[in-house]
């Protein structure tokens, strides 16, 4: 008989880089239904120095990338066993994490996420699910996005889960399939502009707001060939320094109107990727506190329900379901769709490490 509550941590780190997110979380199956609690959750920033190695991660050589993924891997393994000490944390099943994704080219067959060394287990003294993404990649996948499998089991009431983070991506059902897909970078870039003009991020996009939007730049984003492709696809910090930036930095105008150019350009994207614009829209990720973002996706649909939901869910919505990802594989069911990925098959995922 499978066991049909499980005690876990997810742990994730997202390409926007705020920090390494954990969430205590609680899942209960009960005739087939899962529900969840997020008991405890956190997010732990980055020192500047590791913000800045990151970001630098996508230009290392591989001696440089073995090295990083050993310091990051401690990195991980000390922030989880705060936080496990922290909130007194007992009975753990396992912790579920993702790592830091640092190179994502599935189109050359390779994905690398840090922080996934089998060492972490015996580090934090706990049983630990990770590395979710190689493997898909391995079966022809994109490695991306996984969290719609845990859309389709936890949050099956909203016709479109979208999350905006580093990059935004969405999923929903369509002829019985679970799609999804990336459909633009978010924060990478609205940070990037916010961090030159020495903010952390455009707070409620106040910045953004009093810009104006350039009609050429935003024609020239809009015509990036990656809008043109047919999902499955997926998205890597890759193509914001390939294309993105070298772009929007070919234009001499103000910050300002470089946001508010990328926040019209990442609303327009979003309104072309949704079939049924008379739905309802559920929203996470740090880019839903991006008030101006938010307004201007509604302005683009002006049919569709947006519903933002409880801090919790809303930033910690991505740890939960790694963590259920993790669960999923414990149990040896699937945990990727091929039909969201472009994988061979539908297959569970993950690298389990007992503690020795």
């Amino acid at each position: 008989m499978k066991a049909e509550y499980y005690n876990v941590i997810g742990v994730m780190s997202g390409t926007s880089l705020d920090g390494v997110d954990l969430a205590h979380i609680e899942f209960r199956i009960e005739k087939e239904k899962w529900s969840f609690d997020i008991i405890e959750s956190e997010t732990i920033s980055y020192s500047s120095d590791w913000l800045n190695c990151l970001k630098m991660a996508v230009n290392f050589s591989i001696n440089e990338l073995d090295a990083l993924n050993q310091k990051y891997t401690q990195l991980l393994a000390t922030t989880i066993s705060n936080f496990i000490k922290k909130h007194d944390i007992e009975n753990i099943d396992a912790v579920c994490s993702h790592g830091h994704t640092v190179l994502h080219q599935p189109q050359k067959g390779f994905t690398l996420q840090i922080g996934n060394l089998p060492e972490i287990s015996s580090l934090i003294h706990q049983t630990v699910v990770c590395d979710f993404r190689v493997q898909d990649v391995q079966l022809g996948g994109q490695g991306a996005p996984l969290v719609p499998i845990g859309d389709r089991i936890l949050f099956s009431e909203y016709d479109y889960c979208m999350n905006l983070g580093g990059f935004s991506n969405v999923s929903f059902e369509e002829n019985g399939r679970r799609i999804a897909f990336d459909i633009s970078p978010v924060n990478t870039v609205l940070n990037f502009y916010a961090n030159q003009i020495g903010l952390d991020y455009d707070d409620k996009g106040s910045i953004s707001k009093t810009g104006i939007c350039n009609e050429n730049l935003m024609t020239e984003l809009n015509t990036l060939n990656f809008y043109q492709k047919k999902h499955p696809k997926s998205l890597g910090l890759e193509f914001v320094i390939d294309f993105v930036l070298p772009i929007i930095e070919s234009y001499k105008i103000t910050t300002a109107d470089k946001l508010r150019t990328f926040a019209e350009h990442v609303a327009l994207q979003i309104a072309a990727a949704l079939p049924n614009k008379k739905r309802n829209l559920f929203i996470t990720g740090g880019g839903a506190y991006n008030d101006f973002l938010i307004e201007r996706i509604q302005y683009y649909l002006p049919e569709m329900k947006i519903i933002i939901p409880d801090k919790k869910i809303l930033e910690f919505k991505e740890a939960l379901i790694f963590a259920l990802l993790g669960v999923l594989k414990l149990r040896g069911e699937i945990n990727v769709l091929s039909s969201v990925t472009g994988a061979k098959t539908d297959h569970s995922t993950g690298n389990i490490y007992s503690q020795k």
